[in-house]
């Protein structure tokens, strides 16, 4: 029954208090709603920046910018862009506009929020090389230089509007770049220095171009870019730079002791971008004189710069490894999006509302790939990591690829494929190998101790693949013992990887190398193992029926099942509990897609595997992502790099905040989120939460209900009490689209969240959610 008006109905003056309280929780959480994406990238790796509107800035991913007011902005799939892996960006004065162009050929042009997308030469079927090198931007066009010619690009109507093929003879010929110059256009290409009258008719004509290198002091061979400052024309080749003076090439600077990443104009000077071999790096600006007047050479700052530009007295450098940094007054200040270092394909867990990734990982033949990156974790928004570039205890613990997290302490242990076992608590790592361990090095590499699978037991053991050893599982007993045993199956490598613990205490445990999966049950005691009991379950029926040999991940879902991902779909173990008592096979989920039928996911490779509140399963395959029914029997979503932010289609690891339903998603190109329907229940109602709340003016997304125990029913009402929207929980969270049963918005107001416990058939007024008006 629902309360009676009295008992709800406030004074004005809570209403106003309660909307108050709930604008400030609003304006403190980080968390998107229900249904939106995040993205988690690296913006160190700056590429090129540009003044426009504001100051651009490529990374090799995406685009951030910074406003008057130091703001930042990024720009990615999640904010409307249609690509991922930018080349480079080009500003054009005329239309107010940014030009993106990616590493696939396709381009984006960017007006404020507006998003404008060119796919043309992407999408065009001629063969050669479409790689975009630069960008000029002129009176609405933009010239890009091209590994086959020059397209021209119409920014007013969004298409092309010309491609010139100038190499020799009418072939393609690579363009590194273009400008325009005294009524003449100037190609720095492969072949020479190329030129021909802006307004000429019929550029796409090679004959209407002629080369200019090998005369009047400029010597043949490729040109790699073109500039005008104070009037004049510079060419850059290779290392070193000629001045267009006097109807005669004349040699300005050189200096093959510093070679040239890029060259820009700035005013009447040249900004030079300069690194050696040896790794040292500098930025100089160059006089009329060639004399250098300014340098800038701050370590771990100007590491490799790759663009400078001069805006408002300050000099912007793009560096590869640092960033975007302004120096100013004998000054610098770096300007970079908090991100995590690179892309990961390790384990993600979460614990205690931090999120940490496994930076590292092996290639399809399990070697290793000296990645020194670390652990990312993501921790109230900001992103932090601790690998050998932080830390030179950890200088020896390359590839961390498995991780598990302590419940006792919140400490994380880590396994290095190749550097042993690392416990980081706080501050506080500590490594295991030969001296303080039973780990033993790999058979055949002596100097490698291979961590390829991490996971405590209900007894608070931590079991451990040591791959390829000749004792490949180990476990540090809870006492602080280690002990080490012999898989007694012949196996490719020793191979051992993943381990899941089921309700029963045993281990699943991946073996890769096609060689299948294992269930080992150690009975009453570590130390005793004459009551071990061991399978290794493979394809064929009455051997384990798995869908194939060669597994990639496991899952034990709310039913205690393990799912079971491998290269030709999914299989299920539902005995998993009594496996040793009354073993079964594998079962085949089957999926009904339009007319058809068939099994879940044949013929694709299950990379990963993660359950939600709701008892639905989370894919990961070399198709995108997908959330599966609690059967596996219906397809509820799937996202790809086409039709979502994902920034590939090759999804490595999958992990979900079981508090907030954020699914978070690895590929080999980047970490991406999204905000999904199921949380964990609750056992009580007392610690509900709504997000947004208040919902504000305009709002048409989702909001969500949750901390709500496990299925309960959730009522929504007005303060008179009318049943307004029902719904059931989708683990611990429910959701509402702000609709009544009619799907009319509803007005304005202060609504109530009623909750009937499945368990107690109790029901209680658990919070109120707030409408204001205009929405």
């Amino acid at each position: 029954m629902l309360y009676s008006n009295a008992f709800y109905i406030k004074r004005l003056q809570w209403c106003w208090l309660l909307c108050l309280y709930c604008i400030q929780s609003l304006a403190q959480s980080s968390l998107q709603p229900i249904g939106y994406w995040r993205e988690h990238f690296n913006y160190k790796n700056a590429t090129a920046v540009v003044q426009g509107d504001k100051l651009y800035c490529a990374t090799t991913n995406n685009v951030f910018s910074i406003d008057a007011n130091n703001e930042i902005e990024r720009y990615s799939k999640v904010t409307g862009l249609n690509d991922m892996g930018v080349s480079t960006i080009g500003w054009d004065d005329l239309t107010q506009q940014l030009v993106i162009a990616y590493n696939s050929s396709n381009i984006d042009v960017l007006k404020g929020s507006i998003v404008t997308n060119i796919s043309d030469i992407q999408r065009s079927n001629i063969s050669g090389n479409k790689t975009i090198h630069s960008i000029y931007c002129n009176a609405g066009f933009a010239y890009l230089s091209t590994g086959l010619g020059i397209v021209v690009v119409n920014l007013q109507n969004y298409d092309i509007k010309d491609t010139w093929i100038i190499g020799s003879n009418g072939n393609q010929i690579n363009i590194n770049a273009c400008i325009q110059s005294n009524n003449q256009l100037y190609a720095a290409t492969d072949e020479g220095l190329k030129t021909a009258p802006a307004a000429g008719t019929n550029l796409a004509n090679y004959s209407n171009w002629s080369n200019m290198s090998g005369t009047n002091g400029l010597p043949a061979g490729t040109v790699n870019n073109i500039v005008v400052a104070n009037g004049l024309l510079y060419a850059q080749l290779q290392n070193t730079i000629y001045v267009w003076n006097n109807n005669n090439w004349v040699l300005w600077y050189a200096d093959n002791n510093w070679p040239i990443t890029k060259m820009e104009a700035s005013g009447n000077n040249l900004l030079i971008c300069q690194r050696t071999a040896s790794g040292n790096s500098r930025v100089i600006t160059l006089a009329a004189n060639a004399n250098i007047i300014n340098t800038i050479a701050v370590p771990n700052v100007v590491s490799f710069p790759k663009d400078a530009i001069i805006a408002n007295n300050t000099t912007w450098i793009a560096d590869y490894y640092a960033g975007l940094s302004a120096f100013s007054n004998n000054s610098y200040q770096r300007y970079v999006p908090n991100g995590p270092l690179g892309p990961a394909s390790g384990d993600m867990v979460i614990t205690q509302q931090t999120l940490y990734v496994a930076a590292g990982s092996v290639n399809d033949a399990w070697n290793y790939q000296y990645n020194r990156n670390g652990i990312y974790f993501l921790k109230d928004g900001i992103w932090s990591d601790v690998g050998a570039y932080t830390n030179p205890v950890l200088d020896t613990t390359l590839d961390f690829i498995t991780l598990a997290t302590d419940n006792k302490d919140g400490s994380i242990w880590a396994g290095s494929y190749g550097g042993g076992l690392v416990h980081i608590n706080g501050n506080n790592i500590q490594i295991y190998k030969q001296s303080n361990s039973t780990l033993q090095p790999t058979i055949g590499d002596p100097g490698s101790y291979r961590i390829s699978g991490l996971a405590f037991d209900t007894q608070h053991n931590l079991w451990i693949s040591n791959y390829g050893a000749a004792q490949n599982l180990q476990v540090l007993k809870a006492d602080g013992n280690f002990k080490g045993f012999s898989v007694p199956f012949t196996l490719a490598e020793n191979a051992l990887s993943q381990i899941v613990v089921d309700d029963a205490n045993q281990l699943w445990i991946i073996s890769p190398k096609n060689n299948g999966l294992l269930c080992y049950n150690y009975g009453n005691s570590i130390d005793a193992t004459n009551d071990d009991q061991w399978q290794l379950l493979q394809t064929g029926i009455g051997k384990g029926n798995l869908p194939g040999n060669n597994v990639y991940c496991l899952a034990k879902d709310k039913n205690g099942f393990i799912w079971i991902g491998t290269d030709n779909g999914i299989g299920v173990i539902q005995c998993a509990t009594n496996y040793f008592q009354q073993p079964c096979d594998a079962v085949w989920p089957v999926i009904q897609q339009d007319l058809f039928a068939g099994y879940l996911f044949q013929g694709q490779q299950v990379k990963c595997i993660a359950v939600d509140g709701a008892n639905r399963k989370w894919v990961g395959t070399n198709n995108g992502v997908w959330l599966v029914s609690a059967e596996g029997d219906k397809i509820i979503q799937h996202f790809t790099a086409s039709n979502s932010p994902l920034p590939d289609n090759n999804v490595q690891k999958l992990v979900i905040n079981p508090n907030t339903g954020e699914v978070f998603i690895s590929t080999f190109t980047g970490i991406v989120s999204y905000r999904s329907t199921a949380t964990e229940g609750t056992t009580t109602n007392d610690s509900v939460l709504v997000f947004p709340n208040p919902v504000p003016p305009g709002y048409s997304g989702t909001i969500a209900i949750r901390g709500v125990s496990e299925n309960a029913l959730v009522k929504i009402a007005d303060l008179s009490g009318r049943l307004v929207y029902q719904t059931q929980a989708l683990g611990g969270q429910a959701v509402w689209n702000g609709l009544n049963y009619k799907g009319e918005k509803v007005a304005s107001g202060v609504y109530l969240v009623l909750i009937r416990d499945q368990l107690i058939g109790q029901e209680k007024l658990a919070t109120k959610i707030v409408i204001i008006s205009g929405r």
